[in-house]
């Protein structure tokens, strides 16, 4: 073994440092084109869902150039997983969405696994922020969810109009979501006008 380590060691010695700094660059350059492949993907095949956004508390307002965004679907009842032990810490539900008269996607149920959805019924795939209980592993009858939908990039000054619609209810989202239940914000609408949008690349 000691030989296995000392043969090892010697190579890596031998190895130019302007190669190892190349591939070093080239796995970071490989992880982040994966990346954008991967919310293309999301953005391109993705069946589009419109979600009402909620107001947020004033003191979590624009940080940065990007706005903060809560949904109806945020918090919702547990139902059947209300009291129910949870896999880990910070669970990962799958909440059935269904539009309303309005077109804009409600949630229908909450459940731990994916469930069969019928047309125009869809998955979306949440993480639930906190649980209950003394170890934390139990589902609490409320649950708070996030979605990875809670934030949009804004050009730099812009995002007071959008803050502002946003308390005042004006402002809808909507998200692409793959059969898996992944999502991503494809564009934002103000008063039913598309104001941004995610380029498909």
């Amino acid at each position: 073994m000691m030989e296995l380590t000392a043969s090892v060691t010697k190579l890596w010695q031998r190895i130019p440092k302007a190669v190892l700094f190349g591939v070093t660059v080239l796995v970071q350059c490989t992880l982040l084109v994966l990346m954008v492949a991967d919310r293309m993907q999301i953005l391109r095949e993705g069946r589009e869902v419109t979600l009402q956004s909620q107001p947020v508390d004033p003191r979590d307002l624009l940080r940065g150039d990007y706005v903060v965004l809560r949904y109806d679907i945020s918090q919702l009842p547990a139902g059947t997983l209300a009291g129910q032990p949870a896999a880990e810490r910070k669970p990962v539900v799958f909440v059935k969405l269904a539009p309303n008269a309005n077109g804009l996607y409600e949630a229908v149920s909450v459940s731990a696994e994916p469930v069969t959805v019928t047309a125009p019924e869809i998955l979306i795939r949440g993480r639930v922020s906190y649980s209950c209980g003394s170890t934390g592993r139990t589902f609490c009858d409320k649950l708070a969810i996030k979605y990875g939908l809670e934030s949009y990039f804004v050009p730099e000054g812009e995002g007071r109009k959008l803050e502002q619609a946003r308390n005042q209810q004006k402002l809808r989202v909507v998200a692409a979501v793959l059969p898996s239940g992944r999502a991503a914000i494809k564009r934002l609408l103000l008063d039913g006008e598309p104001v941004y949008e995610e380029p498909l690349y």
